[in-house]
């Protein structure tokens, strides 16, 4: 268990909120047809279920799946190797599949899961929550990004440290 800290706010509830009907309304002008929602599981659920809300109010009909990935298991940097948890159960094949994780960083991990889909006959588009930029090990840009963050390693909305600080409604950094 980690022993709780003080946690910075990098990027407040407010903020958060106006940019997930901003990309909602962005994914509502591409008309998608069939929409499933697929959300990397575990970091991106808050991000997905709001984003799935604010879908909603933009028009959309929106079906959810989850998909459990994982490349950093209990650590705080990537492994290399994304290893699949959980998959999804519905058939993706000529559906638009919005494809959500928390943050974009090597990009191995929605890389994988975008190629995945993708093979399954899905068109796939990809949304993150946050991208820091230069810190890719594959090749792959999101088509949705909810703000860029700087080199720092956050917490809340989702994201965690060792299972801990997910609860939090904002993005934040553990002060030491």
């Amino acid at each position: 268990m980690v022993q709780e800290r003080r946690v910075r706010v990098l990027i407040d509830e407010e903020k958060i909120a106006r940019r997930n009907q901003e990309i909602a309304v962005e994914i509502a002008k591409r008309e998608p047809k069939q929409l499933l929602v697929v959300a990397i599981l575990k970091g991106s659920f808050m991000f997905a279920a709001d984003l799935m809300r604010a879908l909603h109010h933009a028009g959309l009909m929106p079906q959810v799946e989850f998909m459990h990935l994982s490349s950093y298991r209990d650590a705080t940097v990537s492994s290399g190797q994304v290893v699949i948890l959980k998959d999804i159960e519905s058939d993706v094949k000529d559906r638009d599949v919005l494809l959500i994780d928390d943050i974009l960083e090597s990009g191995r991990t929605i890389a994988f899961a975008k190629d995945l889909l993708a093979a399954r006959g899905a068109r796939v588009m990809t949304c993150c929550l946050l991208e820091k930029p230069g810190k890719s090990a594959v090749t792959i840009k999101a088509d949705y990004v909810g703000f860029t963050c700087p080199d720092l390693f956050v917490v809340g909305y989702g994201m965690d440290v060792a299972h801990s600080y997910r609860q939090l409604p904002f993005i934040g950094v553990v002060e030491t």
